[in-house]
């Protein structure tokens, strides 16, 4: 799939697929929907392609890197674009600890150090191990990590096809003992006992789908970056539907629901032991490790890439902007926030593991708050455009819409079962503490981002992009630039043009970059 072909190599397509087995914990979704996982799996699909439209179509006006930040700060405002790269970085950091304690336990379980695997410290160190070395492969540049992500991406979806394909025939030849017939009411959403039972599927639904936005955070890289990315964005999560959907059923259908609700903290391998048995379960583990790699390399992409957006833009220090002339990524900002995972993963893991948990459990608000955002930043931007035409009324109208008031309804739901669900992680001041972390790292962005307008200024004076703006297609008026700056690379260049490896840097484009 050369779907992203990027400035020296082919393409980061996104995270999307970097989670296909990390994601498929669909216990957890059979906990909350019982047998309608699988219609959790293709109803949670409806916001995210909705939301991938209004990407696609942002993207085709300004392809920047900090995405949501950008392009809300144009359509909505500074203060509300700031608030929403805020979001990124922080629902980015939130999920690190996690990916890098899936890599420890599973390198254990693969040769099986049993003993190691269920030592919190050992994990940790090796968590921590794991946490360097994908930072240092971003570092070292975005080639690099697409060769990766293809090798990986590969390693999944293989071992994701042995899995279904054994596991169906398994189960239709009555091989499996206690196997059940999949059936078309596992489908039907509108099984679901209550409201909260599919908002907290999809919540959780929402969380597996998400990532297939990191190809347009390396649009800036990316051989024709008004279309390339957003095409990716949108197949992408036409690709994960079918993955989730048809893994879930023949998930489901080992042992049924209930199994994957008691064993819903690693549903592969237990599944995995009864489909393919020893030694061919250890598939699985290095599945999973293949996706726990590629994971953190696609959550350090998008984070440290919005970090320097908001540089480039005088949305934040300076010193996070700086690009290296010799890999040509951000080195600062990827390393800064490769190693305030590490910190923040060791701190939540010697303080409270509750809180480490209830993190976890709260990513979903983060994300349903930053894509949402974007849906309704597409709106505002093209309001002038939605009545032209069959197609926009539909693609950057209702589409945005629709993906932008679905999440901003989950957001709410969601918050408002997690305040009041005191067991699960604990509780603070009478509030869950799921939702304390989740709303609170969220509300931290606030101070922060009044304590930088107070030192910087001059990016919160800008307002919204006047009009005209440039139309879904791409044609018309030129966007005008965030700021008027300069070029962020390690070392001044001449005004003009200059080729720095495959990318030429001119002193035109949106921001001067």
């Amino acid at each position: 799939l050369h779907l992203g072909q990027v400035a020296r190599g082919r393409g980061e397509m996104q995270r999307c697929f970097a989670q296909v087995i990390l994601g498929i914990r669909i216990g957890f979704v059979s906990q909350e929907a019982g047998n309608q996982g699988p219609a959790i799996m293709w109803v949670a699909f409806l916001p995210m392609f909705f939301i991938a439209a209004a990407y696609y179509y942002m993207n085709r006006a300004d392809p920047d890197c900090g995405t949501t930040f950008t392009w809300a700060t144009r359509a909505l405002g500074p203060r509300t674009g700031w608030i929403g790269g805020w979001g990124i970085i922080v629902a980015d950091l939130v999920i690190m600890p996690s990916l890098a304690g899936i890599a420890g336990i599973y390198t254990f379980l693969l040769f099986d150090a049993n003993g190691l695997a269920n030592n919190k410290w050992w994990v940790l160190l090796a968590g921590l191990i794991f946490i360097f070395l994908m930072t240092l492969v971003c570092v070292i540049g975005i080639e690099l990590n697409a060769r990766m992500q293809f090798f990986l991406l590969a390693a999944e979806i293989i071992v994701l096809v042995i899995f279904a394909v054994v596991a169906f025939y398994k189960i239709f030849s009555g091989e499996l003992a206690g196997s059940v017939d999949p059936q078309l009411e596992w489908l039907n959403p509108f099984a679901i006992d209550s409201t909260s039972g599919l908002v907290g599927g999809l919540v959780l639904a929402i969380f597996l789908y998400w990532g297939w936005d990191t190809a347009v955070t390396v649009n800036e890289e990316t051989d024709h970056p008004a279309t390339t990315p957003g095409r990716a964005a949108i197949i992408s999560t036409l690709v994960l539907i079918g993955i989730y959907v048809i893994v879930s059923i023949a998930a489901q259908g080992v042992q049924g629901a209930d199994f994957l609700s008691a064993n819903a903290d690693d549903v592969l391998s237990a599944t995995g032991n009864l489909v393919l048995g020893s030694p061919f379960d250890k598939l699985l583990i290095i599945a999973v490790l293949t996706s726990a790699a590629a994971s953190t390399q696609t959550t350090i992409l998008p984070a440290a890439r919005s970090q320097l957006s908001m540089s480039a833009h005088k949305a934040a220090p300076k010193w996070f902007g700086k690009v290296s002339p010799k890999f040509l990524t951000p080195t600062n900002a990827t390393w800064f926030f490769g190693f305030f995972s590490m910190t923040w993963y060791a701190v939540l893991t010697v303080l409270s593991e509750d809180v480490l948990g209830a993190s976890i459990a709260a990513v979903g608000l983060m994300i349903s708050f930053y894509y949402g955002m974007t849906g309704y930043a597409c709106i505002v931007y093209y309001r002038k455009h939605i009545f032209t035409s069959v197609k926009n009324f539909f693609f950057v109208g209702v589409a945005p819409f629709l993906g932008a008031t679905s999440l901003t309804y989950i957001f709410v739901k969601a918050s408002i079962d997690l305040k009041n669900d005191t067991e699960s992680y604990g509780s603070v001041g009478g509030l869950g503490l799921a939702f304390v972390v989740g709303i609170g790292l969220l509300l931290i962005g606030v101070p922060l981002m009044l304590a930088w307008w107070g030192v910087a200024p001059a990016f919160f004076r800008r307002g919204r992009d006047p009009h005209p703006h440039p139309a879904p297609d791409g044609t018309g008026a030129a966007v005008p630039p965030i700021l008027d700056v300069g070029p962020i690379l390690d070392e001044d260049i001449d005004a003009g043009e200059k080729t720095e490896g495959a990318i030429t840097w001119t002193s035109g484009g949106n921001d001067g970059r």
